[in-house]
């Protein structure tokens, strides 16, 4: 049976349709939530959105911005958001923001905040800060629980990843599109060619060309390690003015350089991945920090893909119902 869902839960659902801050932003707290209570009003959210389709037909195209610090992300993202909204006064657009948290105190200073003001309000912008929670891969589960709404609401979500190495590739799991962000002269040939993040991306950005030999240089090393590497496939003719053909932009956020570019690149993109492939990954993280390798071999020998690919059920009824099996599997086990 479905929960009902309180009526001021409702209004909040329409105010936040209509693009209002604070219904957004309570909306995302609750989804963020790791009270018990707040997992049965997501389920009920989740169902008054399925079964309300005319008042919720958007479905965002989910854009990952993923690299090292230092890299330029967050004033990228603010200029190429300043583009798509000029290109399109149709559009609405979400960004969320991760940054890292220290070691020592937990907290996170959300200091993207800063690169992202525009100056004056913008009602088809909304921007939200998250902390990684010391959680390893880049992005958070909170940031797919804020996407499992945010995605009915706006046309596109852009999740910038907290700065990352050569590993933390969660980022691949969540969107629709990936962009790698990189420093020009970032590494040789054979640097590129090693990093296990280079693999991950669809596209690829050398940020902060703000001089154009620098820029030449940074497309001619990158293009020839993905020639070499064969990550991508590359278009015969090698020119750096050309360089949106291989789907590597040469971007400055200071000169806005290359920004239409790629912002023509991100309007051009569209939701594809299907989300049952997000709840499946998250769902196998909880699964493996609750029973570990046992609880990951459970899930896979026990033909749970009908569970997992159904719409219908919430993301909570599907942890409910994975997490009760393992556990009457384990009392079988104990007791048998």
């Amino acid at each position: 049976m479905q929960p009902d869902l309180d009526p001021a839960w409702i209004e909040k659902l329409n105010q936040a349709r209509a693009l209002k801050k604070w219904p957004l932003a309570k909306l995302i707290t609750l989804f963020e939530s790791k009270l018990p209570g707040s997992a049965h009003i997501r389920q009920a959210i989740h169902h008054h959105i399925l079964n309300h389709p005319d008042q919720f037909p958007r479905k965002a195209c989910i854009l990952g911005f993923t690299g090292t610090p230092g890299a330029g992300k967050s004033s990228l993202i603010a200029e190429l958001c300043r583009q798509l909204l000029a290109k399109n006064p149709n559009i609405t657009v979400a960004v969320l923001a991760i940054d890292p948290s220290s070691q020592i105190s937990g907290g996170s200073i959300l200091g993207d905040r800063t690169r992202m003001h525009y100056g004056k309000k913008e009602p088809r912008l909304f921007f939200r800060s998250q902390a990684s929670n010391l959680e390893l891969g880049g992005i958070t589960e909170s940031t797919f629980q804020a996407c499992r709404v945010l995605r009915h609401l706006f046309d596109y979500i852009i999740i910038e990843t907290v700065g990352i190495g050569q590993n933390e590739i969660d980022i691949q799991y969540m969107t629709d599109h990936t962009f790698l962000v990189m420093q020009p002269l970032a590494g040789d040939q054979i640097q590129f060619m090693k990093c296990g993040i280079m693999e991950i991306p669809d596209s690829f950005i050398v940020n902060k060309c703000d001089e154009e030999r620098l820029a030449r240089t940074s497309y001619h090393m990158l293009r020839s390690s993905l020639k070499q590497a064969k990550l991508v496939e590359l278009h015969a003719e090698d020119d750096y003015r050309q360089a949106a053909k291989d789907k590597i932009f040469l971007t400055s956020a200071l000169k806005g350089k290359g920004i239409q570019e790629l912002a023509d690149h991100a309007l051009a993109q569209h939701s594809i991945r299907p989300w049952h492939q997000a709840e499946l990954f998250y769902l196998k993280k909880s699964i493996q920090r609750r029973y570990g390798e046992f609880g990951i071999q459970f899930f896979e020998q026990a033909a749970l893909q009908p569970l997992w690919e159904n719409e219908q059920i919430s993301y909570e009824e599907k942890e409910r119902g994975i997490l009760s099996r393992i556990q009457e599997h384990i009392r079988q086990d104990l007791f048998r």
